[in-house]
């Protein structure tokens, strides 16, 4: 097993979807039997800006001991911070090793987290982050503040837990003829992650004949790589709701589909799919670009 390029990394941050991740991420880690890594980020921010711009108003003995509260303060923050970390690593790892992982990897890192996952991500197999963070914990109508940069920067698969963990059975693949959902095929006739599971091939269009020909195409691949029952499935209508509709009449456990594939001023102008799917869909939402 290659390490370097076969990785679950877990993104633990204290908030309630949590243990959900390292639940899902320890499910991912023993079907595909790769080793799993749990990651915190300790970003030290730059605290300190706002006030010492205000320097030119205050006296130069006053400032220089403003100065001086200011990095003790921070010292503390930074220390508290580095403690917290320890403590919510050390609470994922006996999560998971109750989950059945037996040596999970645990990383802690300074700097920022799509910095500290752009810099990992050759060893990534596949990622798993919560919707939402400590900042939008509260906020059920909130996506994380750096889920869009992680999912615009990363090009390995990424899971979005938004619900406790549920052993998947059903899953289902957004199928539109686009890399991303062939390569969604692909992963799916190939890897161990999905075999014995029902797998519901969907293609929303208006075109019943284009849809037809697009799930004939992918069912034949994910057939012959055989151990998935596969239903295959045309809908019609707005594409999101289409899609969440099906998901909830169908009991879906997890969805994969391709992300972000307009350009960022196409998203500006007509709004993302991709985070209307975030936003929309209440089980976990495997990504791929």
């Amino acid at each position: 097993m290659n390490i370097k390029t076969n990785t679950v990394i877990a993104c633990i941050d204290g908030s309630g979807l949590s243990e959900a991740v390292c639940d899902y991420a320890a499910w991912i880690s023993q079907r595909v039997n790769a080793p799993l890594k749990l990651l915190h980020t300790i970003d030290h921010h730059p605290e300190t800006a706002a006030i010492t711009d205000l320097s030119g108003n205050i006296g130069e003995d006053s400032c220089d001991y403003l100065l001086e509260d200011i990095i003790r303060i921070e010292q503390q923050h930074s220390t508290l911070r580095l403690q917290q970390g320890k403590v919510l690593l050390q609470a994922a790892k006996e999560r998971v090793m109750q989950n059945g992982i037996a040596d999970p990897i645990i990383s802690p890192r300074h700097g920022n987290l799509v910095e500290s996952l752009i810099e990992v991500e050759d060893s990534i197999r596949m990622l798993v982050i919560g919707l939402r963070g400590k900042v939008h914990d509260n906020q059920p109508g909130q996506i994380g503040a750096k889920l869009e940069s992680i999912i615009r920067s990363l090009h390995k698969p990424i899971l979005v837990v938004n619900e406790a963990f549920k052993s998947p059975q059903r899953i289902m693949l957004a199928y539109d003829g686009s890399n991303a959902a062939e390569k969604a095929v692909d992963m799916v006739a190939s890897s161990p992650l999905y075999k014995g599971l029902i797998c519901h091939l969907v293609c929303v269009s208006k075109d019943e004949a284009t849809s037809q020909k697009l799930l004939e195409a992918a069912s034949d691949k994910i057939t012959q790589a055989g151990g998935i029952d596969l239903i295959t499935q045309k809908l019609t209508g707005k594409t999101d709701q289409a899609l969440c509709d099906y998901q909830s009449e169908h009991s879906i456990d997890m969805t994969l589909m391709g992300a972000y594939s307009h350009t960022r001023l196409h998203d500006m102008l007509l709004g993302s799919f991709t985070a209307k799917m975030l936003l929309s869909t209440r089980k976990p939402l495997l990504l791929l670009r």
